[in-house]
């Protein structure tokens, strides 16, 4: 008699816990990848931009390069604290990293984000935070409890300026972005999150969730997460101020606009990083602080933040490496670097000599 055949679900589960656990091996193929991603990101904005280039001069931008200074400033604090935040959910879920670390495995593999296909950025996260004795289960649960606390932290930050969004007044469907909010915070209720997520981790195989936060630990972290928001909205009213007239009185609009964004990419999960999904949604919503609500010049923000955004990325992601590496904890992610899979490879392509002569070095 054969052996019995695991349920279609036990098998989804099997294969979405292994698929993107690797890079692609040929370099060739990840340029390509990277670089059709960017012509996507800024495509629709930059044509728009062209397309509009008349009324745009007409709203009186301007390139205030002073302006970028307090940015780059402020714009890593933001990355430095969402560390931080994460953090604290381990530390609410029983395990401590401390800040250093936690700083090294949530920003090292943070570039991972824009490998489509592919969850190297979780996986990065999960081994380092194994080496410190956190079990790779609940490094997974911190980072679920992350994305839905983000998430929800974004819609209480934004659902104001959600209802008073010029193009959805009339609307009375704006008013349900409100019930969303109690929404998350049942979903997310100890009681309400631990057996709903057991019961969909046993349908695809899965064993149950090893801890679960408390409600004070969610409202806690819910609380820092909005504060952050806060932060972010201070140092991309910065970038925005550089390009146009923009009030310091729509600082909080700006915020907005991103915490839109991010709720935008996070349930459309089309592109890795949210790229081009978070960018279009983010114009739409930054208009109405734009000069005469025009959405050519929205999109110009839009394309200098995210380039604005991706430069600190790369500054944060090359200090806390730089850290990890320091303090011998680090690993390879293959996005700013060679993968095992590609150094494997290259030294299979150099020859038994070339690689005697690797070793003994």
């Amino acid at each position: 008699m054969g052996e019995r055949r695991q349920p279609f679900l036990h098998r989804v589960g099997e294969a979405g816990a292994t698929v993107g656990s690797k890079p692609p091996r040929s370099k060739r193929v990840r340029l390509a990848i990277q670089l059709g991603i960017a012509i996507l990101v800024f495509g629709f904005l930059v044509l728009t931009v062209v397309d509009q280039w008349a009324e745009i001069q007409d709203k009186g931008v301007h390139f205030h390069v002073a302006w970028l200074i307090p940015a780059f400033i402020i714009l890593p604090v933001f990355y430095a604290l969402n560390a931080v935040g994460w953090d604290l959910i381990l530390r609410f879920l029983g395990y401590r990293l401390g800040t250093g670390r936690a700083q090294v495995a949530w920003g090292q593999p943070l570039l991972a984000r824009y490998v489509p296909g592919s969850v190297l950025y979780v996986l990065g996260r999960v081994l380092l935070s194994e080496r410190s004795g956190v079990p790779r289960r609940l490094t997974i649960a911190s980072i679920v409890y992350e994305q839905a606390l983000q998430a929800t932290s974004a819609i209480i930050f934004a659902a104001y300026f959600l209802i008073d969004h010029p193009d959805l007044q009339g609307q009375p469907l704006r008013w349900g972005v409100l019930l969303l909010i109690p929404l998350a915070l049942t979903l997310l209720h100890p009681r309400v999150f631990g057996p709903l997520s057991n019961r969909v981790l046993r349908a695809f195989g899965r064993e149950p969730l090893p801890e679960v936060m408390s409600l004070r630990g969610v409202i806690a972290v819910l609380v820092f997460y909005a504060l952050n928001w806060g932060v972010v909205a201070v140092g991309l009213w910065c970038v925005a101020r550089s390009v146009s007239d923009v009030s310091a009185g729509d600082i909080l609009t700006v915020g907005a606009a991103q915490a839109f964004g991010y709720v935008a990419a996070l349930v459309t999960l089309v592109a890795p990083a949210g790229l081009g999904i978070r960018d279009a949604a983010f114009a739409w919503a930054v208009k109405v602080a734009a000069p005469g609500g025009s959405f050519a010049v929205a999109s110009l923000i839009a394309i200098v933040v995210r380039g604005v955004m991706t430069v600190v990325e790369i500054l944060y992601v090359a200090v806390v490496t730089a850290l990890g590496r320091k303090e011998g904890w680090s690993i390879h992610t293959g996005v700013l670097h060679p993968s095992p899979e590609e150094e494997e490879a290259s030294k299979g392509d150099a020859g038994p000599e070339l690689v005697g002569r690797q070793d003994q070095q």
